[in-house]
């Protein structure tokens, strides 16, 4: 994957369409313990991506069932 540097400065509208097109993933865990005992445990996983983006994806790695 090449890394292309664009000279002067993205708008906002710029940066969203590349999010949306490519697609963000956020993955977060979280344990707290103290002593041994588990006080706290968070989980999360955002995903940001374009409709479009995410049912080529997750057609790729056979999450949805092909309509008959």
């Amino acid at each position: 994957m090449a890394v292309e540097k664009a000279i002067g400065s993205s708008s906002l509208v710029e940066v969203v369409d590349r999010i949306l097109d490519k697609g963000v993933v956020v993955d977060a865990w979280v344990r707290v313990s103290l002593v041994g005992i588990e006080l706290l445990a968070v989980e999360a996983r955002v995903v940001v991506a374009s409709v479009e983006t995410y049912l080529k994806y997750a057609e790729a790695i056979g999450l949805t069932a092909s309509a008959a």
